[in-house]
């Protein structure tokens, strides 16, 4: 979606609600990037407008922002801005950057010209290139026609090439600073969003002269919060920002203590949103520096987040990407490996909307490498948790029993951090299922009616209600699969399936019965069902499921370590279940494991 189009959505609601976005940009090493990505999941949980991504000078990052940019849309599902520069960037390139981010449904570009490369003073225009941001938004209008939201720069103190010694842009270099803003914004660019500032009078002085030339788009003011003052300094001498006295007053004697610089520069980042949303401007864009503290700290400070009370559209986040924007149907299988499923079903000609039916025929891509990578963080924390020595099937018993009680953070069978707030409803009970050698890897408690702004089982928005169906889903021995199916039959509310590593198939359902598991029902809106249990998809799901005892788990050992022969064990001789309570008023999932 376009970020105008939401920004025009969230203003039309006529609430005074505000909308906040951050900004981003491409780390140096790998390690960097994987920090990036776990500090902007935390951050995104938030429901920013859309979150940005810059374009390293001289397309010194062109790559690294092209692949963080897919990952954002896609996988961080946010609505995703990137940078385009017309530095050292021929037309092909700037082509080649439209149409890869086109194609993996990206809708908005907040087009610059860029700065000089490293080591030059001026901006130089490329042969076969463009001289500046006018033009590379009049070449992505002719060529691209609507398709992009374009995003431009605003600068209130006047473009830093016109700001002289003093600090000050001369009047007409000024006044043509914005004369060539009105012509960016007359070219096709929809939106507006500024250099950083620190004195807010005079941003809102530059909206009011824009609006006195007939600019009409949204301003949203680019905020940076002050993190330490040898990174302010450097900063606002690159960009030439001025600094009110009173400013540096307060800084001067606590320059060298970073913690109470820190916590000037969220007092100061509070008081100046404050002050802008007073004269009624309902946008803000914070510039993180990659730093989530600050920026989250003043969102606080204003009341736009709060957080114990995390929103969630649906129960899992839905990617940002165009092509993928009326998807509200999934198996629950992938609940705990979002991502991967994400990858498995790039590239579906529809996603399912209103009914998993819609789409029971999509081809889901095969297993890579890629469904095993982890950030090198969580790798390491995985080795610690989970490469131990394993003496007997009682020790993979205590380690699935660990991470159900919250003692463990990760498991080779999730991509998210610990346990979901739903899942601590039932961890006594998950605790003591995995010591009898039900080796759980996805659950849901039951829910009748519950609100759906409860924090820990609500979705989709407050005024409805949310109701879901028991669901377990582990590894279990055949003996103790047998002896399961056993009890099933004396609990008519129970449906299960079950196949092992080879494809043998057990099961109370026909292979083409699809079970809603979720479902919310809200003001003025159909009946949702965002969650469901698929025979078909679970059939896909089960290569991955076991793949991971020896991908995920497995491979942390030495190859000839008596623990890695041990889990190949149980990879080739368990089966894998999933098992529903259709009973959610007054089932007992949990009963049918009595006496096993």
């Amino acid at each position: 979606m376009k970020v105008i189009d939401k920004i025009r959505e969230a203003t039309a609601a006529n609430d005074n609600r505000a909308v906040f976005s951050f900004e981003f940009f491409p780390p140096k090493t790998e390690d960097g990037v994987d920090n990036l990505f776990e500090r902007m999941e935390r951050m995104v949980a938030h429901n920013p407008t859309f979150c940005d991504i810059t374009w390293g000078a001289g397309g010194s990052t062109a790559d690294l922002t092209l692949e963080i940019a897919n990952r954002m849309q896609n996988m961080v599902c946010v609505e995703t801005m990137m940078h385009l520069t017309c530095t050292n960037m021929p037309v092909e390139k700037i082509d080649h950057a439209l149409v890869t981010i086109k194609s993996n449904g990206i809708q908005n570009v907040l087009a610059l010209r860029g700065d000089p490369p490293h080591g030059q003073d001026k901006f130089v225009q490329v042969e076969g290139g463009f001289a500046c941001a006018l033009d590379l938004v009049k070449h992505m209008r002719s060529k691209y026609g609507d398709y992009f939201g374009i995003t431009v720069a605003g600068y209130p103190e006047g473009h830093p090439d016109v700001i002289q010694d003093g600090g000050v842009a001369p009047t007409e270099a000024y006044e043509n600073d914005l004369a060539y803003l009105k012509r960016k914004v007359d070219a096709g660019a929809d939106l507006i969003v500024t250099q950083l500032f620190y004195d807010t009078d005079i941003f809102l002085k530059f909206v009011n002269d824009c609006r006195q030339i007939g600019i009409t788009c949204p301003i949203v003011p680019g905020i940076m919060p002050i993190n330490n003052y040898k990174g302010f300094i450097r900063m606002t001498g690159f960009c030439k920002t001025k600094i009110p006295p009173e400013i540096m007053a307060a800084l001067e004697p606590i320059k060298d203590n970073e913690e109470a610089v820190r916590a000037y520069g969220i007092h100061l980042g509070t008081e100046m949103c404050k002050k802008i949303m007073a004269s009624g401007i309902r946008t803000l864009h914070l510039y993180t520096l990659n730093m989530e503290k600050s920026a989250l700290a003043i969102l606080m400070n204003l009341g736009l987040i709060e957080e114990s009370k995390i929103s969630r559209p649906l129960p899992w986040r839905r990617p940002a990407n165009v092509f993928r924007v009326k998807e509200n149907v999934r198996p629950i299988f992938w609940a705990n490996r979002p991502k991967s499923y994400i990858s498995r079903t790039v590239g579906w000609d529809q996603y399912p909307h209103g009914r998993w039916g819609d789409s029971r025929n999509a081809s889901y891509g095969a297993l890579s490498d890629y469904q095993f990578l982890r950030p090198r963080s969580r790798d390491k924390k995985l080795h610690e948790e989970w490469a131990v020595p394993l003496k007997n099937v009682e020790d993979i018993y205590e380690k699935f029993m660990k991470f159900c009680l919250g003692k463990l953070r990760t498991s080779p069978w999730t991509e998210l951090d610990g346990l979901q707030p739903e899942t601590k409803i039932i961890t006594e009970q998950l605790g003591n299922i995995n010591l009898k050698g039900f080796l759980t890897i996805n659950s849901q408690p039951a829910v009748n009616g519950a609100k759906s702004d409860s924090p820990s089982v609500g979705w989709g928005g407050p005024g409805g209600y949310v109701y879901q169906k028991a669901y377990l889903e582990f590894f279990c021995s055949p003996e103790k699969l047998n002896a399961l199916v056993d009890k099933c039959k004396t609990f008519p509310s129970l449906t299960y399936m079950a196949v092992n590593k080879e494809g043998t198939w057990k099961s109370n359902v026909n292979n083409t019965d699809v079970n809603a598991v979720t479902w919310g029902v809200f003001p003025a809106k159909e009946i949702i069902q965002p969650t469901v249990v698929d025979p078909q998809s679970f059939m896909v799901w089960k290569d991955e499921a076991f793949e991971i005892w020896s991908r995920g788990w497995a491979k942390l050992y030495p190859e000839d370590d008596p623990s890695r022969k041990l889990l190949d064990e149980v990879q080739s001789k368990y089966y894998l279940v999933s098992l529903v309570d259709n009973d959610y008023v007054q089932g007992d999932l949990f009963g049918v494991f009595k006496d096993i």
